[in-house]
């Protein structure tokens, strides 16, 4: 077993999840990255990363809309690295559309995403986590984890139960050194974000422009877009032991969006 710390980040070949996975790898600890690309940049990025870093840095390509997928992805990261220190649920889709013409299989993928993939990949980290009397697992929740949005029900439903699912684990590990906790970002301009402007315009009938200064960052005080670096900076903290007591909390990184 390696002396160094092993992360598993979803989501992590672009955006925050990349950020995270980043910032851990130069922190010194070794990193599964998982989630969507083409095969030959996805290769690039791992081979950068490790190169820059000096850690151990693998890729798990298991498709997360699969319950067994997610937990063969866990047992994995545990072979390779002989423990699992820290889960980051990251991955994520989005879908905008009145809930009247919500397609039915854009819901049930977003839940399944976003939510159900989260419950699957702690349910196979819980145990080797609980037997080695440590564990940090981060969920990357939303600001829409405590307000919501029009046009957005799947994805404001999953990121509510993303954080009921923190609190839950959160009270189950707490005996065992597992902790627990979501971070909650504002719009951070990912392609996830990039990719639901055009949906909004349409809904909305807006311009690029209103659909930025109107919509996403009209929610936010600061009116400034939350940075990668800015979300992956708390998940690093959040493994740090100054966070030990840290539990079941969400740590809102939102520009005072949710303060209002």
């Amino acid at each position: 077993m390696s002396d160094r710390k092993a992360a598993l980040v979803t989501g992590s070949t672009s955006g925050i999840g990349l950020g995270v996975a980043t910032a851990f790898a130069k922190a010194g600890m070794n990193v599964t990255l998982n989630g969507l690309g083409d095969p030959n940049e996805i290769e690039k990025v791992r081979a950068a990363l490790a190169a820059e870093t000096g850690v151990e840095v693998r890729y798990d390509g298991a498709n997360l809309m699969q319950a067994e997928a997610c937990a063969g992805m866990v047992e994995s990261a545990v072979g390779a690295f002989g423990r699992l220190d820290v889960l980051v649920n990251n991955a994520g889709i989005q879908y905008v559309s009145p809930i009247e013409d919500f397609p039915v299989d854009k819901w049930n993928a977003i839940i399944a995403l976003n939510l159900s993939a989260a419950f699957h990949a702690i349910r196979a980290a819980m145990r080797p986590m609980k037997e080695r009397k440590y564990g940090r697992i981060i969920n990357i929740a939303s600001a829409h984890a405590h307000v919501a949005s029009p046009f957005k029900s799947a994805y404001v439903a999953a990121k509510h139960g993303i954080l009921g699912l923190t609190k839950t684990v959160a009270l189950e590990g707490a005996a065992f050194g597992v902790r627990c906790n979501a971070i909650s970002p504002g719009y951070v301009l990912t392609p996830l974000v990039e990719n639901q402007i055009p949906d909004t315009m349409k809904a909305r009938n807006m311009t690029r422009e209103q659909v930025i200064n109107d919509v996403l960052l009209a929610a936010q005080p600061t009116k400034e877009f939350v940075k990668i670096e800015d979300v992956a900076g708390i998940a690093l903290f959040l493994t740090t032991p100054a966070a030990d007591q840290i539990n079941g909390a969400s740590l809102n990184v939102d520009g005072g969006w949710t303060a209002q």
